[in-house]
């Protein structure tokens, strides 16, 4: 399996050893077997200048990893182009070892039509999907929220469709709350169509909500979790300390508002710093770094599939996959679970970031997250205007 890694190829690649063994699950109630580790892209092409990004799926292939996540909006688009880069310039049998997602739903352009999980808006944006990657089908194609005007109906069927053109051969879900991920699998069993097989929520040790409804509802359903900020956008690696101001070229000290919406809930709180003094502290206890240690406790919950890694880097990819191998004892799995219980006061779930992703407007004026964040403020993931 994956012997081709191990293989000399002709060109610019030349793929190395592998030092990790990797592990592997199917995702779900499914065949599709992944990495239990996955790559994320939300860095390619604008932290991530693209020779860099290419290093880092290399990297990742190398070690063993198969699933590489991305999406239609991810720096407007030019994550996806460079990824399709990538597999351009790749030899088939190295292509063909990954298991590749992207999603679909925030603003693709200006008009109302331009986003949400209507049958128009899907049908353009994984149409766009297919050409920026340069494949004929991707293997996990993800609504990436909820849209609360498109009936699940709707969405559903057109996903068949387009499973049964060869154009996606897997439905997975991000960002849905637990009775959505009901109603929308319990929908597509009632309409015989296909039925998701994945979510992709946020968790991490500072953000364990997802917990108390949405992971039973993803077990309940065969559907695999593939956690995105599985180090909750950088706190967990131990490099911020809490009583030093982050660094400007960090995510901690960005000012980007996605990075800002999606840090916000984590920061300055009593629970938070003593985790992360916790995961550095067992990081040291175990010859691991923080990283690793907040990724292999995660691997270790019920329902997980696979992390997904937004590695900036070839040293970040690098580091993360070192947490395969990494399995911590009870005593340390308590310890970081009593310091991070989930927080009933918290907004369910992803606090305020939460509240803009679950909404779609049409009207600006009775648009609730632009009453929220204020006027000239950004939709969270595309960047867009709102």
């Amino acid at each position: 399996m994956l012997s081709s890694f191990l293989s000399v190829l002709s060109g610019a690649y030349t793929p190395i050893r592998r030092h990790i063994l990797m592990k592997y699950c199917t995702l779900g109630r499914s065949g599709l077997a992944i990495s239990k580790l996955a790559l994320g892209t939300m860095y390619f092409g604008e932290e991530t200048p693209e020779p860099e990004a290419f290093a880092i799926i290399d990297t990742f292939l190398e070690a063993g990893g198969t699933l590489i996540d991305t999406s239609d909006v991810y720096v407007g688009g030019q994550a996806e182009q460079i990824v399709g880069r990538w597999f351009a310039s790749r030899p088939r049998d190295v292509t063909d070892q990954v298991v590749l997602a992207t999603k679909g739903r925030y603003p693709t352009g200006t008009d109302v039509n331009s986003q949400g999980l209507s049958r128009q808006h899907l049908h353009r944006t994984l149409d766009s999907s297919l050409r920026h990657l340069n494949v004929e089908a991707i293997d996990l194609y993800q609504l990436h929220a909820t849209d609360p005007l498109t009936p699940v109906e709707e969405t559903l069927s057109f996903l068949d469709d387009a499973v049964r053109a060869g154009k996606i051969h897997y439905v997975g879900l991000s960002n849905f709350n637990g009775w959505e991920i009901q109603r929308i699998v319990s929908t597509a069993q009632a309409m015989g169509v296909t039925v998701p097989i994945s979510h992709q929520p946020q968790y991490n040790l500072l953000s364990r909500e997802i917990e108390w409804e949405i992971v039973p509802a993803a077990i309940h359903n065969g559907l695999g979790l593939l956690p995105w900020s599985p180090l909750a956008g950088g706190l967990l690696t131990g490099k911020y300390r809490r009583d030093t101001t982050p660094e400007p070229n960090t995510r901690g000290g960005s000012d980007n508002p996605l990075y800002q919406w999606s840090t916000a809930e984590f920061v300055g709180t009593d629970r938070a710093w003593a985790t992360i003094d916790a995961v550095r502290e067992i990081a040291s206890e175990m010859a691991a770094t923080p990283s690793q240690v907040a990724l292999a406790w995660l691997m270790g919950q019920p329902g997980i599939a696979a992390p997904i890694c937004g590695a900036r880097t070839v040293a970040h990819i690098k580091d993360n996959l070192g947490s395969v191998d990494l399995t911590l004892d009870k005593a340390a799995t308590s310890r970081l679970e009593k310091l991070s219980l989930p927080r009933p006061e918290k907004t369910y779930p992803y606090g305020s970031f939460g509240n803009a992703m679950r909404t779609r407007f049409v009207d600006k004026a009775e648009h609730p997250v632009g009453k929220v964040v204020g006027e000239g403020s950004s939709d969270p993931l595309s960047g867009k205007p709102i």
